[in-house]
């Protein structure tokens, strides 16, 4: 599969299980996954969800701007950024955000690098 199409193909899996159900991403961290939102980092696939479900808003919906990916590593993994809105619940206006990451696609998991919020 063309590199571009799977990062497409794992970043709407990842948005669409993080809008219906964030619990459900766990299987897409490891232990040595890290999360760096707003500047705190958070390891393990376990306190990467915790994180993830303690935000201050229960309901969003993730518009995805861009998706750029390069390979990266020699065990097939990728870089991936993506831009875009975040709509939360009750509010008027969406929020833009970015997020990079390095997915190791290879074993379905992905290790994030960052999530942060732009207003």
């Amino acid at each position: 599969m063309d590199p571009d199409q799977l990062a497409k193909a794992f970043v709407e899996h990842y948005y669409s299980t993080f809008d219906a159900n964030r619990a459900g991403l766990v299987s897409l961290y490891q232990d040595e996954s890290m999360l760096t939102f707003e500047g705190q980092k958070t390891q393990g696939s376990q306190n990467i969800v915790a994180k993830l479900t303690s935000l201050p808003f229960q309901q969003c919906q993730h518009g995805i701007t861009t998706v750029d990916c390069q390979p990266s590593g020699p065990a097939g993994g990728m870089l991936v950024f993506v831009s875009g809105n975040l709509q939360l619940a009750g509010e008027q206006h969406a929020l833009k955000f970015s997020q990079g990451l390095v997915a190791l696609l290879g074993e379905s998991r992905a290790l994030f690098v960052s999530y942060c919020l732009h207003l």
